[in-house]
């Protein structure tokens, strides 16, 4: 069966006779040309390798970070509902085309080109949730109907089965996973792209420039002059391009003839600081997406001890905010309110912010000898193998000679009193001698 027919499916109570779209639905897609006269949307974006790099980690990243549903104890203990078919799903297979790593990927970088991502839910009869399929942010738009009440249009491809009428699919609220960026209304998210266009559009354009200098033989361009009359220029023009145009031809000798002069005019790279400006954009698109430079292979201002500082920022205030993102918007879409009391989605960041070993052993030390880990914790944490429990693998230790605080005057009082006692006993069998 084609992943269409159950994509787009008839759904006859869903034909609103009038529909007005959020506040913030509109300025979601001010792609276009920039203030550079370069072209910007989000194909065009990802041509700048700056652009490309960063929706690359933080799409890689997202993608990476294990994905687990978990269940509420009754002591306010979790542990991972590996029974329960959503956890499949989201943890390893959410539909028979794609893997989660897969879906998690195309979703994140859909939110950071478009502002939103976008998933349809399949669900049985019972309710429950049995697949999820990616949709196209440039191909969806957030509606309300009559009485109010939210709704999405997706526009289908021509080129798609005609598995219904027209080329309009209306899904409710409920058979879409919907994850917005940041907007102005709280339901549809802005692209950063548009919305920074100048800046990326800046970038691009100085690509271009790099890449046409390049193309020219990487010498200044200028003028052929000659003191007599010359009938057909486009000739001459054509002919010294050909000899010495292009990066292949760069560094020959030009042979001049007949009172001919090559006189350049334009500025060279240093001059027109191309490359400090091209650097530059490197460190806005970073600005954009709060990446650290280093993460896009730009060592300048990186070393050996900032770099795991800016590691962890990375995944406290760049990643952090887009995994509560993911995090509430699933727990949102996938369970119904019984289902939100028993059980949570979470990612799990512990991998990302581990330290080096020798943090980590300290760091373990510290854990076990307070009471606060076990051995076995330890090891999980360490991907090893657990230590049966008759060999005190799950023991909770402490040291031994901590007391409370108001037992140590009890202490020190029964103490002072048994050596005085002691004395007095001594001293009576001194005399007794």
């Amino acid at each position: 069966m084609s992943i269409f027919q159950n994509i787009f499916k008839p759904r006859a109570n869903l034909k609103p006779r009038g529909s007005n779209r959020p506040a913030g639905s509109g300025p979601r897609f001010f792609f276009g040309q920039s203030a550079s006269g370069a072209n910007v949307n989000e194909r065009t974006a990802m041509q700048m390798a700056a652009v490309y790099a960063c929706v690359r980690v933080l799409s890689e990243s997202i993608a990476s970070l294990p994905l687990h549903v978990y269940k509420r104890g009754e002591n306010g203990n979790r542990e991972k509902a590996e029974g329960l078919p959503l956890y499949t799903l989201l943890h390893d297979t959410p539909n028979e085309e794609m893997s989660s790593f897969t879906l998690r990927e195309t979703l994140m970088t859909h939110l950071l080109l478009y502002g939103n991502a976008y998933c349809q839910i399949l669900r049985n009869g019972r309710g429950e949730v049995i697949a999820l399929y990616p949709l196209l942010p440039n191909r969806m738009t957030v509606e309300r109907d009559e009485k109010g009440q939210l709704f999405y249009r997706y526009q289908r491809y021509s080129e798609e089965p005609p598995t219904m009428e027209g080329n309009q699919v209306i899904l409710l609220p409920e058979d879409v996973l919907h994850i917005p960026g940041l907007g102005y209304d709280g339901l549809v998210g802005m692209s950063p792209i548009a919305a920074c266009r100048n800046a990326v559009g800046m970038g691009l354009a100085a690509d271009e420039y790099g890449s046409r200098f390049l193309s020219n033989g990487a010498t200044p361009a200028g003028v052929l002059e000659t003191p007599t009359l010359i009938k057909d220029v486009s000739k001459l023009r054509d002919s010294w391009e050909k000899a010495y145009g292009g990066t292949g031809n760069a560094g020959r000798v030009a042979i001049l003839e007949e009172g001919v002069t090559f006189k350049p005019i334009s500025m060279s790279p240093q001059d027109s600081q191309l490359l400090e400006t091209r650097q530059y954009q490197l460190t806005e698109i970073a600005r954009i997406f709060r990446i650290p430079p280093h993460m896009l292979q730009d060592l300048s201002r990186a070393t050996f001890s900032n770099i795991e500082e800016q590691s962890l920022e990375f995944v406290k205030y760049t990643l952090n905010p887009w995994i509560i993102r993911w995090e509430q918007g699933m727990t949102k879409a996938l369970l119904n309110a019984e289902e939100k009391r028993r059980y949570s989605i979470r990612f799990n960041v512990d991998g990302l912010l581990r330290g080096d070993y020798k943090s980590r052993m300290e760091g373990y030390r510290i854990g076990v000898s307070s009471g606060i880990l076990n051995v076995n914790d330890c090891r999980r944490l360490e991907n090893m193998d657990l230590l049966p429990e008759e060999e005190g693998g799950d023991y909770h230790l402490i040291q031994g000679a901590m007391i409370r605080l108001e037992d140590a005057g009890i202490y020190a009082s029964s103490s002072h009193t048994s050596d005085a006692e002691e004395s007095t006993e001594k001293a009576a069998d001194d005399a007794a001698r």
